[in-house]
């Protein structure tokens, strides 16, 4: 996953950065709203944690600001406010769920991954195709019930295509996935194509992922 992060304590900043990098995900960090909405408009974000009480902006005008141009990945409010009033505002000012300081980081993280499949139109925490299991919590495929093993980089771009299954997905998008700058090969993910479909599709029967000259990379096969 892509996440914004936006959080002005430095320590719990870094801590969830690194906890959620840890787990495989990019995360761009961003210390107040100004930054924040930056990195909002460059990067193509799943989700966001937006803190409330941000030095340049209250969190709840940040969020605001999201809609207003139109950015319409789901934010997780990370507040020291509990009161139920502070958290209708929140839900009203357009975020989609929230979590109260302190925070077990185990809720954290399934509110992060349901608010991402909800987004994608998927309600459980795998999607299936055909054969193919995916379980987004675990980050882990199956094929006839069999554990295939993936690299970090090929189980996100496998998440990414399915995620986006019937639709034709760039190298340029899959490339953003994986990178936080424009620095990447298109080759690596010609290799990385490649190296899935020899896994998935051994006797070359299903072909699940299939090449559009010119335009990029389509999963086949409808997920669910």
């Amino acid at each position: 996953m892509k996440i914004l992060l936006v959080e002005d304590d430095q320590i719990l900043r870094h801590h969830l950065k690194t906890q959620l990098e840890t787990a495989g995900n990019k995360v761009y960090d961003a210390e107040d709203a100004k930054m924040g909405l930056y990195y909002a408009g460059q990067y193509p974000i799943d989700v966001a944690i937006v803190d409330l009480g941000l030095p340049d902006m209250d969190g709840l005008d940040l969020v605001k600001t999201f809609r207003t141009q139109e950015l319409g990945f789901p934010v997780l409010i990370l507040t020291a406010r509990g009161n139920w009033q502070e958290k209708v505002a929140g839900l009203e000012a357009g975020a989609d769920d929230y979590v109260v300081k302190p925070f077990q980081q185990d809720e954290l993280w399934a509110r992060l991954n349901a608010l991402v499949r909800r987004s994608a139109g998927f309600i459980k925490p795998q999607i299936e195709a055909g054969p193919y299991l995916l379980d987004l919590a675990k980050k882990a495929l199956t094929v006839d019930a069999a554990p295939t093993e993936l690299t970090a980089f090929e189980y996100q771009i496998l998440e990414y295509l399915m995620r986006n299954h019937g639709q034709v997905v760039s190298k340029q998008q899959l490339l953003d996935q994986l990178y936080s700058d424009s620095e990447g090969d298109p080759n690596v993910i010609e290799v990385m194509v490649s190296r899935l479909r020899k896994k998935m599709d051994k006797s070359n029967a299903l072909k699940p992922i299939t090449t559009v000259r010119g335009q990029g990379y389509i999963f086949n096969i409808p997920c669910k």
